[in-house]
């Protein structure tokens, strides 16, 4: 059981920023009317609004480098929630800006799932120089 739920959500990942490097537009696939996505306290509901979001971000090519994912079976019966970290790579910025995603995968009759939850946070560095004098 284990083992399948890493393989779906390593699989979904995959498939999730595959499309959304290439084909952001095609996401919609992935969202219900009930899909709710949480971006940088941004609160959406359904597929309209949640890709319409997704599809006016200021950017239009983008690379996600991902660094983990971990997965695990959620209290909905064939559900998986997934924690993805990583890098995104945008062509109008020198750094790539960090970023944590969780996704609350909800299994469908077709045997595909769909994302009930989504929240996406980038995550600021702050670095801090101490000078020592003596």
């Amino acid at each position: 059981m284990e083992e399948q739920v890493q393989m779906v959500g390593r699989a979904f990942v995959e498939h999730y920023y595959h499309l959304f490097d290439s084909d952001r537009s095609s996401l919609s696939s992935l969202y219900h009317q009930s899909s709710m996505l949480t971006f940088e306290g941004q609160k959406l509901q359904g597929v309209d609004d949640i890709c319409s979001k997704i599809n006016q971000l200021p950017f239009d090519k983008c690379h996600h480098l991902i660094s983990t994912i971990d997965s695990q079976p959620s209290s909905f019966a064939g559900g998986i929630v997934v924690f993805v970290s990583g890098s995104l790579r945008l062509s109008c910025e020198e750094h790539p800006l960090r970023f944590s995603q969780m996704f609350h995968l909800i299994p469908t009759p077709q045997g595909s799932f769909y994302v009930q939850n989504d929240i996406f946070a980038s995550i600021t560095v702050k670095i801090t120089f101490v000078l020592f004098f003596n």
